[in-house]
């Protein structure tokens, strides 16, 4: 099981090292190794959300997750993303763009540095829209009930998640933004580029989350509809109709998925600008990360970790919200990559000790069922 899932990423980082080695020597080898784990340990509450939405999709969709999923992330967020945005910000044609990203390197570095404050706006709408999303939604299982349980009945007013990331968003362009942190330790005013770019984060998640929820309830309701009707269906052999919706509500979730790693991606390529200024070299190493997310996020899915660790996906999407709070800071303040990755860990370490706690407590009760929840089971916070 361990080599079936994870046997692209073992080969990619032997391809990927061994590339690395021959573009600059051990040096560059040891640049890409430490881009690779900084990814890994950047994305590992990504690899936990993502496996939440991924159970809900067929083999087939995990497969195009694995598979042209890799692409769009490694050669996507990666690679393109930061040409593309240096091709934004200094207006200049993506040719050019590549041209000065292997020529002239400290001048590339300069201008996605300059680019931080819309990259870090548009990643944390997006980001917090998630962590508000889940926090509201009302769940009978939850883990630090002091939070989570005021919380979901505040999530029963309309548009109330939107609503305090506008505000969040409107203070962040007259605090952070009024004075953006810029290459070479200077400030500069970024209020009206951050309000922009959050706005386009927010629209994002709006229009994708939008289509994949309203696809995946059509889905659910045809679900129903044909069970109701299966024995009807199976005499006269009617194919299932389900299945091109199925399809559509499939597309959109991988969609969103994109989007989300997308969000998650935006500390790690600008952090590894703190590591090497070199496109090459980045690719690389945070494409070798990539992979282990990824395969990571499959395995989590196959094994039905999310069931049995059931405050995981809780704690992943604290560290969103943690996350989507430290990009906002980091428009005007330097945070070090350590302190952003730590955060997410810790996070989920706790919220994985509390479920291993959770099940042992259901287990001297006697339960059979060790995945509901009980309301006299503490969750050991």
């Amino acid at each position: 099981m361990l080599l079936k899932t994870f046997g692209w990423s073992f080969g990619i980082t032997v391809i990927g090292l061994a590339l690395a080695a021959l573009y600059g020597g051990w040096t560059a080898f040891g640049i890409v190794a430490i881009l690779a784990i900084l990814e890994i340990s950047l994305s590992f509450d990504n690899a936990v959300v993502n496996a939440g939405v991924l159970k809900k999709m067929s083999a087939f969709w995990q497969k195009i997750f694995l598979t042209v999923g890799v692409l769009i992330a490694v050669f996507g967020m990666r690679l393109v993303f930061p040409v593309l945005i240096v091709a934004i910000t200094a207006k200049l044609n993506p040719v050019d763009a590549v041209n000065l990203a292997l020529t002239d390197k400290d001048r590339y570095q300069q201008l996605v540095t300059d680019a931080h404050p819309a990259i870090a706006a548009f990643g944390s709408m997006f980001l917090l829209m998630i962590f508000l999303d889940f926090i509201f939604e009302e769940r009978d299982i939850q883990w630090l009930r002091w939070i989570e349980r005021p919380l979901s009945k505040l999530g029963k007013v309309d548009m109330l998640s939107v609503c305090i990331a506008m505000v969040v968003l409107l203070v962040s362009s007259f605090t952070v933004a009024a004075s953006a942190h810029q290459h070479g330790g200077h400030h500069a005013d970024k209020g009206q580029t951050v309000l922009i770019a959050g706005i386009a984060g927010l629209i994002t998640y709006l229009v994708v989350g939008g289509l994949s929820g309203f696809f995946e309830n059509r889905l659910e309701e045809e679900e129903e509809r044909e069970q109701a009707e299966e024995e009807e269906a199976e005499r006269k052999g009617r194919k299932r109709s389900a299945m091109a919706l199925t399809g559509q509500a499939a597309f959109f979730m991988f969609l969103y998925l994109e989007v989300l790693d997308a969000s998650f991606s935006f500390d790690g390529v600008i952090g590894a600008f703190a590591i090497t200024n070199d496109i090459v070299l980045m690719a690389l190493g945070l494409g070798i990360g990539a992979m282990y997310v990824r395969s990571l996020t499959v395995y989590l899915v196959r094994q039905g970790t999310l069931d049995d660790y059931v405050y995981l996906e809780h704690g992943a999407h604290y560290a969103i919200g943690a996350l989507s709070g430290i990009l906002i800071v980091t428009i005007q303040y330097q945070i070090n990559e350590v302190i952003t990755g730590l955060v997410g860990v810790v996070l989920i370490a706790w919220s994985f000790w509390s479920s291993v706690r959770r099940n042992r407590a259901l287990a001297a009760e006697g339960s059979d069922d060790a995945s509901q929840e009980k309301p006299e089971v503490s969750s050991g916070v």
